[in-house]
């Protein structure tokens, strides 16, 4: 990124929704463009030297020309509005998709739109319909766990003649939550521990898995299924959850056996996955913040963010 455009960036307001205007809506000549710009001076001279009533001619239809395009391509974006898909959250390392919805209120097509994050050079081209949208999915990498903001984004179009580069800039206000990267071969889940409030004393095994099975019944969540014995035995057996409710298993930085801060936040990261996956209530323990045992989506996904926010 250059230091015009963290410059132009950084004057631009935020929002998630923006409507193109000749107020934010930058048009420049090409490369062609500033080479026609050449010959036309080219003919001009030429033609004023040698008093050449055609080479007037061929110069001034070719100035009209350039003029119209100019136009016409300032007006592919001028009135097109933009609006932001709010994007999920996602892993370190794996590209998190921002949807863009753009809207055209003119009973014409708009040819040649073109997206992409600012400095990137990697774009995506639609045509919008007459009074109609099209969305748009670009992808970009986030470096490290957190809250990012959605990064900058850049439009464009070089329709009709491509001898004018029209562009516009825009600075969407969400920001995008990016979990740490799961371990990829993380140890076994630490052992559960008893609840306070009393009950079995039974501990879940190393593995993760709870000692107590018994077959299938109809009903039975398909996370109880104990797809390994399945496979083996060649019948439906479930985790018995009665033996095991006041086990609690409690993920920790201390549980996890490591030093460093961010392979702690990956391996308790895995963990909250596989515990998931399992069936298995979890808890988790973090500096200034308790999640006390559960299990199910919405459980997940408070633990995962979490340990992005911590």
């Amino acid at each position: 990124m250059t230091w015009f455009q963290r410059w132009l960036e950084a004057r631009l307001p935020l929002s998630d929704h923006i409507a193109l205007t000749q107020r934010n809506v930058y048009i420049l000549p090409t490369g062609p463009g500033f080479m026609l710009a050449a010959t036309l001076l080219l003919l001009l001279l030429t033609s004023i030297n040698y008093q050449l009533n055609l080479g007037y001619l061929l110069t001034f239809l070719l100035a009209g020309c350039a003029v119209v395009g100019m136009h016409v391509g300032h007006g592919t974006l001028r009135g097109v509005t933009m609006s932001l898909i709010a994007p999920e959250a996602q892993f370190v390392n794996a590209s998190a998709n921002i949807g863009i919805l753009l809207q055209n209120q003119r009973r014409a097509i708009r040819h040649g739109i073109g997206l992409a994050v600012m400095g990137s050079d990697h774009w995506l081209w639609t045509d919008l319909p007459a009074e109609g949208s099209s969305a748009v999915h670009i992808a970009f990498k986030p470096g490290h766990r957190g809250l990012h903001r959605v990064p900058t984004i850049t439009a464009e179009t070089r329709f009709p003649l491509g001898i004018f580069r029209v562009w516009t800039v825009w600075r969407p206000a969400t920001k995008v939550l990016v979990y740490p990267a799961p371990e990829p071969s993380p140890p076994r889940l630490p052992a559960g521990q008893p609840r306070a409030d009393g009950g079995a004393t039974a501990q879940l095994p190393s593995s993760g898995e709870y000692d107590g099975v018994r077959a299938y019944r109809r009903g039975d969540p398909l996370k109880l299924i104990v797809w390994k014995k399945a496979a083996k035995a060649e019948e439906l057996v479930s985790r018995d959850a009665q033996q095991v409710q006041h086990q609690a298993l409690w993920l920790d930085r201390s549980r996890t056996g490591l030093s460093d801060p961010e392979r702690q936040l990956s391996r308790l990261c895995a963990w909250v996955l596989l515990a998931e996956r399992q069936g298995t209530d979890y808890g988790l323990r973090l500096a200034g913040l308790e999640i006390v045992p559960g299990s199910g989506e919405l459980h997940k996904l408070r633990c995962l963010e979490a340990l992005a926010l911590c």
